[in-house]
Protein backbone atom coordinates (compact mmCIF):
# COMPACT_ATOMS: atom_id res chain seq x y z
CA UNK A 1 0.00 0.00 0.00
CA UNK A 2 0.86 3.89 -0.62
CA UNK A 3 1.42 5.85 2.74
CA UNK A 4 1.30 9.31 2.98
CA UNK A 5 4.02 10.77 5.62
CA UNK A 6 1.75 11.95 7.73
CA UNK A 7 0.04 7.93 7.89
CA UNK A 8 3.57 6.97 8.40
CA UNK A 9 3.52 9.47 11.62
CA UNK A 10 0.66 8.48 12.69
CA UNK A 11 1.91 4.63 13.01
CA UNK A 12 5.21 5.90 14.51
CA UNK A 13 3.42 7.86 17.44
CA UNK A 14 1.07 5.12 17.90
CA UNK A 15 3.79 2.79 18.37
CA UNK A 16 5.81 4.98 20.72
CA UNK A 17 2.44 5.51 23.08
CA UNK A 18 2.06 1.99 23.05
CA UNK A 19 5.52 0.95 23.91
CA UNK A 20 5.92 4.00 26.32
CA UNK A 21 2.52 3.14 28.63
CA UNK A 22 3.56 0.03 30.86
CA UNK A 23 6.68 1.52 32.27
CA UNK A 24 4.90 4.92 32.08
CA UNK A 25 2.14 3.63 33.99
CA UNK A 26 3.87 1.41 36.18
CA UNK A 27 5.65 5.14 37.53
CA UNK A 28 1.67 6.21 38.67
CA UNK A 29 0.82 3.17 40.17
CA UNK A 30 3.99 3.42 42.23
CA UNK A 31 3.19 6.76 43.00
CA UNK A 32 -0.17 6.03 44.57
CA UNK A 33 0.84 3.54 46.45
CA UNK A 34 3.90 5.10 47.69
CA UNK A 35 1.11 8.00 48.71
CA UNK A 36 -0.98 5.64 51.02
CA UNK A 37 1.93 3.00 51.90
CA UNK A 38 3.34 4.10 55.35
CA UNK A 39 5.16 0.84 56.57
CA UNK A 40 9.29 1.64 55.99
CA UNK A 41 10.12 -1.54 54.25
CA UNK A 42 7.03 -1.47 51.53
CA UNK A 43 7.83 2.33 50.75
CA UNK A 44 11.16 0.99 50.01
CA UNK A 45 9.86 -1.29 47.64
CA UNK A 46 7.59 1.10 46.10
CA UNK A 47 11.19 3.48 45.77
CA UNK A 48 12.40 0.68 43.82
CA UNK A 49 9.92 -0.15 41.58
CA UNK A 50 9.74 3.77 40.95
CA UNK A 51 13.30 3.54 39.97
CA UNK A 52 12.96 0.41 37.66
CA UNK A 53 9.85 1.96 35.87
CA UNK A 54 11.89 5.35 35.32
CA UNK A 55 14.73 3.63 34.13
CA UNK A 56 12.89 1.62 31.90
CA UNK A 57 10.94 4.83 30.45
CA UNK A 58 14.64 6.16 29.75
CA UNK A 59 16.25 3.44 27.71
CA UNK A 60 13.15 3.38 25.17
CA UNK A 61 13.14 7.22 25.03
CA UNK A 62 16.74 6.86 24.35
CA UNK A 63 16.46 3.87 21.82
CA UNK A 64 13.32 5.65 20.03
CA UNK A 65 15.32 8.89 19.78
CA UNK A 66 17.70 7.12 17.38
CA UNK A 67 15.59 4.52 15.92
CA UNK A 68 13.01 6.44 14.68
CA UNK A 69 13.73 9.90 15.47
CA UNK A 70 16.01 13.14 13.80
CA UNK A 71 18.92 11.97 16.46
CA UNK A 72 19.10 15.69 17.26
CA UNK A 73 22.69 16.62 18.14
CA UNK A 74 24.32 13.99 16.12
CA UNK A 75 26.55 14.52 12.66
CA UNK A 76 25.88 12.49 9.69
CA UNK A 77 27.26 9.66 11.34
CA UNK A 78 26.46 8.30 14.74
CA UNK A 79 29.17 6.79 16.74
CA UNK A 80 28.39 2.67 16.61
CA UNK A 81 28.61 2.50 20.32
CA UNK A 82 25.52 4.74 21.03
CA UNK A 83 23.46 2.59 18.91
CA UNK A 84 24.75 -0.66 21.28
CA UNK A 85 24.15 1.43 24.36
CA UNK A 86 20.77 2.05 22.94
CA UNK A 87 20.29 -1.79 22.33
CA UNK A 88 21.73 -2.92 25.94
CA UNK A 89 19.26 -0.75 27.15
CA UNK A 90 16.25 -1.70 25.78
CA UNK A 91 16.99 -5.84 26.26
CA UNK A 92 19.18 -5.78 28.72
CA UNK A 93 17.37 -5.33 32.45
CA UNK A 94 17.19 -9.14 33.23
CA UNK A 95 19.48 -9.94 30.90
CA UNK A 96 16.35 -11.58 28.83
CA UNK A 97 18.19 -11.08 25.23
CA UNK A 98 21.92 -11.31 25.25
CA UNK A 99 23.89 -9.08 22.91
CA UNK A 100 26.09 -10.19 20.76
CA UNK A 101 28.50 -6.87 18.90
CA UNK A 102 29.59 -7.81 15.34
CA UNK A 103 30.39 -4.08 14.58
CA UNK A 104 33.76 -2.85 13.28
CA UNK A 105 32.97 0.89 11.89
CA UNK A 106 33.33 3.25 14.56
CA UNK A 107 30.88 5.36 13.18
CA UNK A 108 27.77 4.97 10.79
CA UNK A 109 25.72 7.17 8.55
CA UNK A 110 22.46 7.72 10.60
CA UNK A 111 20.32 5.81 7.97
CA UNK A 112 22.43 2.80 8.78
CA UNK A 113 22.07 3.04 12.18
CA UNK A 114 18.24 3.27 12.44
CA UNK A 115 17.96 0.55 9.52
CA UNK A 116 20.46 -1.21 12.28
CA UNK A 117 18.46 -0.86 15.64
CA UNK A 118 15.02 -1.17 14.26
CA UNK A 119 15.88 -5.03 12.51
CA UNK A 120 16.99 -5.43 16.44
CA UNK A 121 14.06 -4.14 17.61
CA UNK A 122 11.96 -6.26 15.69
CA UNK A 123 14.44 -9.56 16.63
CA UNK A 124 14.47 -8.72 20.18
CA UNK A 125 10.51 -8.55 19.95
CA UNK A 126 10.31 -11.63 18.03
CA UNK A 127 12.71 -13.08 21.10
CA UNK A 128 9.35 -13.82 23.54
CA UNK A 129 11.31 -16.21 25.87
CA UNK A 130 15.02 -14.06 25.46
CA UNK A 131 17.64 -15.75 23.88
CA UNK A 132 20.95 -14.50 21.72
CA UNK A 133 20.96 -11.55 19.81
CA UNK A 134 23.89 -10.61 17.46
CA UNK A 135 24.17 -7.63 15.18
CA UNK A 136 26.78 -7.37 12.42
CA UNK A 137 27.55 -3.96 10.26
CA UNK A 138 30.33 -3.52 8.13
CA UNK A 139 30.78 -0.79 5.07
CA UNK A 140 31.98 -2.00 1.73
CA UNK A 141 33.01 0.19 -0.92
CA UNK A 142 30.28 2.92 -0.03
CA UNK A 143 27.43 0.32 0.55
CA UNK A 144 26.49 -1.03 4.11
CA UNK A 145 25.96 -4.36 4.93
CA UNK A 146 23.59 -5.31 8.05
CA UNK A 147 23.26 -8.46 9.29
CA UNK A 148 20.98 -9.44 12.28
CA UNK A 149 20.33 -13.11 14.54
CA UNK A 150 17.82 -14.04 16.66
CA UNK A 151 18.07 -17.35 18.16
CA UNK A 152 16.36 -18.68 20.90
CA UNK A 153 13.57 -21.20 22.44
CA UNK A 154 10.79 -19.42 20.85
CA UNK A 155 10.93 -17.16 18.36
CA UNK A 156 7.39 -15.53 16.50
CA UNK A 157 7.32 -13.30 13.66
CA UNK A 158 4.11 -12.87 12.11
CA UNK A 159 3.15 -12.58 8.71
CA UNK A 160 2.69 -8.55 8.69
CA UNK A 161 6.34 -8.08 10.22
CA UNK A 162 7.81 -10.22 7.59
CA UNK A 163 5.89 -8.79 4.77
CA UNK A 164 6.51 -4.90 6.06
CA UNK A 165 10.00 -5.66 6.11
CA UNK A 166 10.18 -7.17 2.52
CA UNK A 167 7.83 -5.10 0.93
CA UNK A 168 5.25 -7.71 -0.23
CA UNK A 169 1.63 -6.92 1.83
CA UNK A 170 0.47 -5.73 -1.15
CA UNK A 171 -2.64 -3.39 0.06
CA UNK A 172 -2.70 -4.73 3.38
CA UNK A 173 -3.37 -2.43 5.53
CA UNK A 174 -0.07 -1.46 7.68
CA UNK A 175 -0.78 -1.43 11.66
CA UNK A 176 1.69 0.41 14.33
CA UNK A 177 3.27 -2.92 15.50
CA UNK A 178 4.74 -2.95 12.02
CA UNK A 179 5.83 0.61 11.87
CA UNK A 180 9.62 -0.53 12.54
CA UNK A 181 9.31 -3.07 9.99
CA UNK A 182 7.99 -0.72 7.15
CA UNK A 183 10.32 2.07 8.14
CA UNK A 184 13.47 -0.47 7.53
CA UNK A 185 11.81 -1.24 4.19
CA UNK A 186 11.42 2.04 3.13
CA UNK A 187 15.07 3.35 4.00
CA UNK A 188 16.54 0.14 2.25
CA UNK A 189 14.86 0.41 -0.62
CA UNK A 190 15.59 4.37 -0.73
CA UNK A 191 19.21 3.21 -0.73
CA UNK A 192 18.73 0.53 -3.67
CA UNK A 193 18.92 -2.39 -1.84
CA UNK A 194 16.91 -5.28 -0.69
CA UNK A 195 15.95 -6.87 2.83
CA UNK A 196 16.33 -10.69 3.48
CA UNK A 197 14.55 -12.32 5.86
CA UNK A 198 15.03 -16.28 6.97
CA UNK A 199 12.31 -18.73 5.98
CA UNK A 200 9.74 -19.09 8.78
CA UNK A 201 10.45 -23.08 9.60
CA UNK A 202 14.21 -22.00 10.30
CA UNK A 203 15.91 -22.88 13.54
CA UNK A 204 16.74 -18.98 13.86
CA UNK A 205 15.47 -15.57 12.75
CA UNK A 206 18.08 -13.96 10.06
CA UNK A 207 17.70 -10.80 8.55
CA UNK A 208 19.85 -9.10 5.99
CA UNK A 209 20.17 -5.31 4.27
CA UNK A 210 22.54 -4.04 1.94
CA UNK A 211 22.11 -0.90 0.58
CA UNK A 212 23.46 3.26 0.13
CA UNK A 213 23.01 5.23 2.72
CA UNK A 214 23.58 8.55 2.42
Amino acid sequence: MTMTSVDFASLLCSRLCHDLLSPVGALNNGLELLADEHDPEMRARCLELLSESAKASANKLKFFRLAFGAAGGFGETIDAREARAAIEGLFGDGHRVKLGWLVEDATLPKTAIKVLLNLALIAGDALVRGGQLDVGAETIDGQIEIVVRASGPRIVLDAEMRAALTGTQGDAVITPRAAAAYLVHALVDEGGGLVQVSDPGDAVLLFGAAFKAS
